[in-house]
Order: C-alpha cells, then structure tokens, then sequence
C-alpha cells in the first residue's frame, strides 16, 4: 500500500510537469552561488577575438523570447540573430550557417554541398565574458574555434550639451607637408599605398593585372585621443570607399556617394552601420568635400559642406574594422586604405577638455 501511495505521488508529480511546464530550480555553481540566468547577460558587450578583431554584442529581452545584434569583426552589424538562449549558465547564439563544396567532378561543378551550423557559446564573470566561436570541420572530425573575451559596456551617458564642452588647442594631423610624419600603417605586415605631397595625404593602392593582389594597410595617428572635434577635407574618387576612424573604433563612412541614396552603409558622413544621415549633403565625386565631426561623450555630431546631417546621436559601439573595442579608451584617428584611392587634407583636430 506504501509502495501504491509513493508511485501515485510520482505520477502525479510528473502529470503536473506536463501539464503546468514546470521549470527546474536555479543551479548553483561550485561556490554555492546561482549559476548565470537570462538576466546576465541583457545589455551591451564588446569584445576581442583573432590577431586584431573586435566585436559587440547586443542582448535583448523580448516579449516571450531573447533576441540578439551582433558586430563580428570587420562587417557590418546583424539586427537579430537566428537564435539566442542561456543554457547550463552559458550564452548561445546561432550565426548564419557555413556552406561547403565537398566533391567537385572532373569539369569542376559542384556535385556534394553541406550547410554547417556556426554559433558561440559565452560565460559571464562579473563584468567580462568570454567564450568561442564555434564551426564543425568539414571532414567531421571536430570543432573549430576562435576565442572570444569582452567586457561589458557602461551606460550609455545622457545626451551631452555641446554649448558646454570645453576645447582645447588645435591640433594639425598632417605634420609636414610632404611626408608621413605622426602617422604608420595600423598592420605593419601590409603594403604602404599611403603619401604626403604638398599636404594632401593620399592613398593610392594600386594593383596589377594578373599578379597576386597587393594587401595595402590602413593609417593611423602616432598620438591618441578621448573627445575631440576633427575637421578635414576629402576627396572621393568615383566608386571610392574610405573611412575615417574615430578613436580607432567608430568609422564615419567616406565614400563616393552622390548619386545613392541614403543609407548607413554607404553614404558619405554616415557611421557605418549605425546611423543613417538625415539628409544628403555630398558632392559630385572628384570635388573637395569638408567634414566636421564632434565625438563628445560617446555622441557624435556629424556636419558635412556645412550641413549638419548628424546631431549629437549616441554611437552603442564599435563599428565594423575597429581597432579596439573599449568604449571609454582613448584612441588614434585612423584611414581605411586598404579599399579604393582617395585622398584627405587639411585635418585639425581640436582635443576637448572638459
């Protein structure tokens, strides 16, 4: 009769799971403290991976379900991710699967492909995360991996008043009119396609037909910065993709854009993949074009030909290709080289102070 009452009381405990989806209680870590749960991990994260990439990380809590946007390395920001969900403690979150040709016949064509799943699993301590970027190998015989290790992002600071900020002296970025004084290449390894010449600082990476492509490196400043407003002229050849980088970590887009539409991918002044100009400013390729930009407590205020298509916005974090990926760090200003030619003069950076 015992046994009766205790196999009765299992059942209906287990019934009950079914039809109530209970849930198991928090687990404990070794220590005796709760283990990570969804709440972890909501906010923004940044983080480095590889020999020189950054990403960040946004972690949503939607209305019944955990979503995700993700910057990974030098692309652009991924709104939404296939999936997000914490498990055991651990952050999972789906990337866009790899594809592979495993067979080819004899012309070449593919006869066998597979999709293989990518994802990255993240640990929470304290204020740091850390984890791996995860890919089956294609012969099936393991996993590739890339480590991963952040930090998150404070708050973002209430809009500043730019009335207020306090500058300091104005500084030329190009020191000597004809050479590259207080500027090196960001990837020592890379070819210099970069040049002063009666002070205009020009990049010019050129290839040639039928040999191995040349990798040319971007430009960076000797010096860092923290806030600070820069003004500098450009010149977009047609079909020209530059940028300017700010602190090494927020690139304002340069670009031959005139005949685009808006877009925060390729208009001329836009931070790349974050905000999308308001208006358009540009002029034809091949004309000089004057930007003024003010970085100022993580905002940034973009003013291009004397019109302000950016105003004081928050930037939530490093854009594709930067440098670095601690938001409060100063850093240099750096050019992307490594696309088309273009060429930039008269840069004056004023540092603010307060």
């Amino acid at each position: 009769m015992r046994s009766s009452i205790i196999l009765n009381s299992i059942l209906v405990v287990v019934w009950g799971c079914f039809t109530l989806s209970c849930s198991e209680p928090a687990q404990e870590s070794e220590a005796g403290t709760p283990k990570n749960d969804v709440t972890s991990y909501l906010g923004q994260w940044t983080f480095d991976f590889g020999k020189r990439s950054v990403g960040w990380l946004q972690v949503r809590q939607e209305e019944g379900y955990l979503d995700a946007d993700l910057m990974w390395g030098g692309g652009s920001v991924a709104y939404g991710l296939p999936y997000v969900y914490v498990a055991e403690g651990k952050l999972h979150l789906g990337r866009n699967p790899r594809n592979a040709v495993l067979t080819r016949n004899a012309e070449g064509e593919t006869e066998l492909e597979r999709s293989y799943p990518t994802w990255i699993e993240l640990d929470r301590s304290g204020d740091n995360i850390s984890g791996y970027y995860l890919s089956p190998k294609v012969n099936g015989n393991g996993l590739d991996s890339v480590y991963i290790e952040g930090r998150k992002v404070p708050e973002m600071p209430p809009t500043p008043d730019l009335t207020k900020a306090e500058f300091g002296e104005p500084i030329s970025l190009i020191k000597n009119d004809n050479d590259l004084t207080g500027w090196r290449l960001l990837e020592e390894e890379l070819t210099n396609g970069w040049s002063v010449k009666e002070g205009v600082l020009t990049n010019d990476p050129v290839q040639v037909e039928g040999a191995k492509h040349i990798g040319y490196g971007n430009l960076r400043t000797d010096e860092v910065f923290e806030d600070f407003n820069i003004k500098l002229e450009v010149n977009t050849p047609a079909r020209s993709n530059s940028g300017v980088y700010l602190r090494g970590m927020y690139e304002v887009q340069v670009a031959d854009s005139y005949e685009h539409p808006l877009s925060w991918g390729g208009s001329l002044g836009a931070i790349f993949t974050r905000i999308t100009p308001t208006v358009k400013a540009e002029r034809p390729s091949g004309e000089w074009q004057e930007l003024d930009i003010t970085l100022y407590k993580r905002h940034v205020t973009v003013i291009l030909n004397g019109v302000t298509i950016i105003n004081n916005q928050p930037v939530h974090g490093p854009t594709g290709g930067a440098m670095q990926s601690d938001v409060t760090a100063p850093g240099p200003i750096y050019l992307q080289g490594d696309h088309t030619a273009i060429s930039y003069r008269n840069i004056v950076l004023t540092p603010i102070i307060n």
